[in-house]
């Protein structure tokens, strides 16, 4: 009598796939999402895309979504064309969502760190590592956007909206900070 061993499910992943501005599009990433799934015969669960700041805390509804669906197990894993589209938070902050996804089965991959599908001893270091790269990227961003905007006011050039002019659609206030 011959043992009858199906064949392993394919991995259910999710997509995710996130842009810092309005001005820039989820499209570049999705193709090689989806191929880097077909090549190895997993299936796309769910996307997830959204244009938010990986730097304000709360403002990134769909990964809160992604997280809230891994612990239902929804699917198997997350594939983000690279680990700074999760967060740009710094060592910390992504290894404690790899932890809490990993806590419920989920893996993390990533399309430009291939490390992160083949897991070892070293994977936290490595996590925390490009954590920091992407935290130091951003901040020294930040910094020459600062000078820039410094360089422009030392030439008499007056920043913002003109005095008196009205939003042209609502803020959204759901993060706004209330005072105590």
């Amino acid at each position: 009598m011959t043992m009858f061993n199906p064949a392993p499910k394919p991995l259910r992943v999710a997509l995710y796939m996130r842009v810092s501005t309005d001005e820039q599009n989820v499209d570049n990433q999705r193709p090689a999402l989806e191929a880097w799934c077909s090549q190895r015969g997993y299936s796309v669960a769910v996307v997830y895309q959204e244009a938010e700041s990986a730097w304000k805390d709360g403002h990134q509804s769909e990964l809160a979504r992604l997280i809230a669906a891994a612990q239902q197990r929804r699917y198997d894993a997350v594939l983000v064309w690279s680990l700074d589209r999760l967060t740009r938070g710094g060592p910390l902050p992504i290894l404690s969502l790899h932890h809490k996804l990993g806590t419920w089965g989920v893996r993390v991959f990533s399309v430009q760190e291939p490390f992160t599908e083949y897991p070892s001893e070293i994977t936290d270091v490595l996590l925390a590592f490009y954590g920091w790269v992407a935290q130091f990227e951003s901040k020294h961003r930040s910094e020459r956007t600062k000078a820039g905007l410094d360089r422009v006011r030392s030439q008499g050039v007056k920043l913002g909206r003109p005095k008196g002019s009205a939003d042209k659609k609502p803020r959204d206030r759901r993060y706004r900070i209330k005072p105590h």
